[in-house]
């Protein structure tokens, strides 16, 4: 399902935007996409996803509003969502098929494309900084297990017991998969391969940047590792042209590098923001068992969130206007 917040002007350059407009901050968040059928949502459970909706979103425009850089915004919001239990990331993280929580996450800046990434983690409480640590504290790009964790350490970041990453819904996710795949009945809710959260950001001096964070699927095998650390496919930033954070089948990401696809088609093909995300959503992606959704924030500070499936938790303020949470259709 297409979303902008800014239908009436779909140029890829800045169209008739003001002077003004161009100086405003936007963000935009995601908690996950078709993690919860429509029906199955009660209205106290609903209540609680947009409050912590907009608890992340604010953490990340207070840093924009008191001119902050987007790489700050896009840590602050996804830490956020990170603490929130109600999200496959962090506190809330699924478990693998033995019962382990193997996390993943990535962070990039549009200013120069340096970006960091972590995959297959556990323990610091919030992956996001990790990520951030090998970005800003190391020459690469990508760390995984043992290695990324003892920089996390050097870093000084807070380890969190395995209490804080447990919740009851998530072990109970696992053990209903299990049980499924045991009888062979396994049906194909997205609810089970879907679950990130992530944030993306245009600030005042018009940088740009990209933070995602997840648990994975639950009852994926162990060791496997999907779009969200990898640059290009669940995340990408380039001020020349957009941010990108991504939800969904994570392994058609990759594919089809979903995120960096977009920036190809506003770069090479002109298109605006929201004509390349939608075409990668629902083209790309829906016609190859990609179900899923992202948040994007071009270059100007517009803003798009589309998604193929039945819903996605987002959150987004475009150019400082007022602050919109949605969970199924708009």
């Amino acid at each position: 399902m297409p979303e902008r917040m800014d239908p009436e002007n779909r140029a890829g350059s800045r169209g008739n935007r003001t002077e003004d407009q161009m100086t405003k901050f936007s963000i935009a968040l995601h908690g996950g996409a078709g993690t919860i059928r429509k029906a199955s949502l009660t209205e106290d459970a609903a209540a609680g996803y947009h409050a912590a909706l907009r608890d992340a979103l604010e953490a990340g425009a207070a840093v924009l509003r008191a001119d902050g850089t987007a790489l700050d915004a896009v840590t602050a919001a996804v830490m956020a969502l990170e603490d929130a239990p109600l999200f496959n990331a962090g506190r809330g993280a699924v478990f693998n098929s033995d019962g382990v929580q193997e996390m993943d996450a990535a962070i990039m800046d549009g200013r120069d494309r340096r970006a960091g990434a972590v995959a297959g983690i556990f323990g610091p409480r919030n992956p996001i900084l990790a990520a951030r640590a090998v970005m800003e504290r190391s020459a690469h790009v990508m760390m995984i297990g043992e290695g990324a964790l003892k920089l996390a350490r050097e870093a000084g970041l807070t380890f969190a017991d395995p209490d804080h990453f447990f919740t009851e819904a998530r072990w109970k996710a696992l053990q209903d998969t299990l049980r499924m795949r045991a009888t062979g009945a396994e049906d194909d809710d997205p609810a089970r391969r879907h679950g990130t959260v992530g944030a993306v950001a245009r600030d005042r001096a018009g940088n740009l940047a990209a933070a995602t964070s997840t648990g994975g699927m639950t009852a994926k095998t162990p060791g496997r590792v999907g779009d969200t650390p990898i640059i290009g496919s669940g995340t990408f930033a380039d001020n020349a042209t957009c941010a990108v954070s991504g939800t969904g089948h994570g392994e058609v990401f990759i594919r089809f590098a979903a995120a960096h696809e977009i920036a190809a088609r506003i770069r090479h093909a002109g298109q605006s923001l929201a004509d390349a995300a939608d075409w990668v959503v629902m083209q790309d992606l829906a016609k190859n068992d990609g179900s899923g959704g992202l948040v994007a924030v071009d270059a100007q500070g517009r803003v798009a969130l589309p998604f193929n499936c039945e819903g996605m938790y987002r959150a987004a303020i475009e150019h400082e206007g007022p602050a919109m949470t949605r969970i199924h259709d708009a």
